[in-house]
């Protein structure tokens, strides 16, 4: 077992709902060493990719000696009853909480009990972008696909304890907060710390990687989260795979498997459901010369894990004629900022969906 997993004990507390929150949690703690030992707590969602490739974080995880516990904590009615309770006596005794999603109801309501001096928010992608500016504006934390949608029933009821969980995550007397990311931040709050993600302990775990001839596309979930029209957006990969000679599509992990049938089926692309995330996968290898993505958060993430090889990053924008109806009318503004600011990749104009 690693030193590390003894260094502090059970005193400081990871929360993760996703594999890549995992991941960002791990290089967080790689970038801390020698005292970065903790334990992670995994608050498994029902997906079954997601579980699936949780479950593989959580094995690399526990070979870095650190100790993990899974949680079913959407397991029934009555799971976050059983989750929180079994979580207070360690909550209450943490100093330092790592979460992975500052916007989860899950986690804002764990912030409600705990009373950790120190608050740690790893990167979660494009999510971590959202969550600064905001912070750093006083406002409500709303995830950005949601801006300017009327809040719901749900989300009035919750209002408390996610303004209690703002608080939290404001800095002030002894309380410290602090963001590890990959992403761009310009709008830093004041008295937040901000650390550079590097991929550091992906690239030193993993690879590097065989390079293969052609391209690989990379999927993204916007069709899902009700962003692009799903007609637009296979359009859109058809004529990128062909353009660029795509072989494989590496299926985002809360991509649906209609979509993903239809998507193999009307392009001809080999798709590929990954065990684990996406810079991962790349690291290990093997992977096309050119790796084609949308704007998301791999187009941020791909160049650091990938530092030091051939491997040429490609974002193709998103049109504004692909966005739905009901799209959040600051959709497109926010996806031509995640590709704007990405370094080191290779900007493609929107190809023509009709």
């Amino acid at each position: 077992m690693s030193p590390r997993a003894g260094n502090a004990g059970p005193h400081t507390l990871a929360f993760v709902e996703s594999p890549v929150q995992l991941l960002n949690v791990l290089e967080w703690a790689h970038a801390h060493t020698p005292g970065a030992g903790l334990t992670l707590v995994v608050l498994s969602p029902v997906d079954p990719m997601t579980r699936g490739q949780l479950r593989r974080m959580a094995e690399l995880a526990r070979e870095e000696g650190y100790e993990v516990r899974w949680e079913e904590a959407r397991g029934g009615a009555s799971a976050p009853f059983q989750t929180i309770g079994g979580l207070m006596g360690v909550l209450r005794r943490a100093d330092r909480i790592v979460m992975g999603d500052p916007f989860s109801r899950y986690v804002q309501l764990l912030l409600t009990i705990t009373r950790a001096s120190e608050l740690v928010v790893v990167d979660d992608g494009t999510a971590t972008m959202e969550f600064v500016t905001q912070l750093a504006r006083g406002e409500r934390l709303v995830r950005w696909h949601r801006r300017g949608a009327r809040p719901g029933p749900r989300d009035l009821l919750f209002a408390p304890v996610s303004s209690s969980a703002r608080r939290r995550l404001t800095p002030g007397g002894d309380r410290r907060v602090e963001v590890f990311s990959s992403m761009p931040i310009d709008e830093t709050p004041d008295g937040v710390t901000v650390t550079a993600n590097d991929f550091a302990w992906t690239r030193a775990r993993f690879g590097p990687p065989r390079i293969s001839k052609g391209a690989d596309m990379v999927g993204t979930s916007l069709v899902e989260t009700g962003v692009v029209d799903a007609d637009r957006y296979l359009e859109a990969v058809r004529s990128l795979a062909k353009a660029h000679g795509a072989r494989r599509y590496f299926a985002h992990r809360r991509e649906s498997v209609e979509k993903l049938h239809r998507l193999a089926v009307e392009t001809g692309l080999e798709v590929v459901r990954p065990d684990l995330p996406l810079e991962l996968i790349a690291r290990r290898g093997p992977v096309g010369r050119t790796i084609l993505s949308f704007p998301s958060t791999v187009v941020h993430t791909l160049p650091l894990a990938l530092a030091g090889t051939d491997v040429r990053v490609a974002v193709c924008d998103i049109s504004p004629d692909w966005l739905t109806q009901t799209a959040s009318p600051r959709a497109q503004g926010f996806l031509d900022g995640v590709t704007g600011t990405a370094r080191d990749v290779h900007r493609l104009s929107a190809v023509q969906a009709v």
